[in-house]
């Protein structure tokens, strides 16, 4: 969401009163349509009367997917605490649980899009969320988790919030932080700049984005000829490329603590995800840069925006979506 378009959305929550509980719940849906719109990407549209009641948060929102297993009956779900009834059910019926981010919402429709990225499905090595997605057939169920609530913000699973002054943006993620991205940049209104860089697996996977702000958009293929390039080489060299030119030669200079990573070092096991409580847009250019995807390549494009570009450490947000080494889930 833009600079302007979240001051408004803060204000008619403030007018309206909307809930400041987003009451999660289970969403029983079936498959209503499989689209494969990139060589690494499928898109399922879920749909289900129950949609009717998600509360849609708009751009970066995250909601959990429940993979069918076992005897699992989401209708014996309790109307709160269903977190505490899913750990509690027997491991062969307890579904495999994971975080995706909507693509769009329809109410109206009853319908809900989600974008899958087919991880290792090619060479057999797939995690459980990539190899169901591949596989799935319209009419298949699966149940989601989300707020039963309209509103925005954290507790929607919305972590877009650039400060109202913002209107230089950088986005920089990789294939699974793209969906996110591409809802971003369509909610962003004209009179902001934002730039996105993408890498994603191969060149199938460009994908279209309209948008009403002044928008660059560059999609980083790792496939080459002679072998992919290593996760995360393209989109390093392109951010450290790139940044420098979107920051005026007037943006202070980093600051003692800027770039105090103590405690995300002491445990380097965890996905790091920091996005500050009270953004600012830095220098003239009223720059604010969000970055997503592997944690490693995400946390080292950070160190440079504040180390060598200069920018405040409260102008960048960065999360985490996963871990090289670690497969999905761990």
């Amino acid at each position: 969401m833009a600079a302007s378009t979240a001051v408004r959305t803060r204000v008619a929550d403030a007018t309206e009163q909307a809930p400041t509980d987003p009451a999660y719940r289970l969403f029983d849906v079936a498959v209503r349509r499989v689209e494969r719109v990139g060589a690494s990407f499928v898109r399922l549209t879920f749909g289900g009367e129950q949609l009717a009641a998600f509360g849609a948060g708009g751009h970066d929102q995250r909601i959990k997917v429940l993979l069918p297993r076992g005897a699992f009956d989401a209708a014996l779900a309790p109307a709160t605490d269903w977190y505490l009834w899913w750990r509690a059910l027997p491991d062969a019926d307890r579904p495999v649980m994971r975080t995706y981010t909507v693509r769009a919402v329809r109410p109206h429709l009853r319908e809900l899009d989600v974008d899958f990225v087919l991880h290792g499905v090619a060479d057999g090595h797939a995690g459980p969320a990539s190899a169901w997605a591949a596989a799935v057939a319209v009419g298949d169920r699966v149940v989601l988790a989300g707020p039963g609530a309209a509103g925005t913000g954290r507790m929607w699973g919305v972590e877009w919030a650039p400060p109202p002054e913002a209107r230089t943006l950088l986005l920089a993620a990789d294939e699974t932080a793209v969906p996110a991205v591409c809802a971003v940049l369509e909610s962003l209104p004209a009179g902001v700049r934002a730039t996105a860089l993408l890498e994603v697996p191969e060149v199938g996977d460009v994908l279209e984005v309209r948008s009403d702000a002044d928008l660059t958009v560059e999609w980083l293929p790792r496939a080459r000829p002679q072998g992919a390039h290593p996760h995360g080489e393209r989109l390093v060299a392109r951010v450290q490329e790139v940044a420098g030119r979107l920051v005026d030669e007037q943006t202070r200079a980093p600051q003692p603590g800027d770039d105090d990573d103590t405690e995300a070092e002491a445990d380097d096991t965890a996905l790091l995800w920091e996005v500050p409580e009270h953004a600012v847009a830095s220098g003239p250019e009223c720059l604010y840069a969000w970055l997503a995807g592997e944690a490693g390549v995400v946390k080292q494009l950070r160190r440079h925006l504040v180390r060598e570009v200069g920018v405040p450490r409260q102008s960048v947000a960065f999360m985490g979506y996963w871990r090289e080494g670690r497969r999905e889930g761990e």
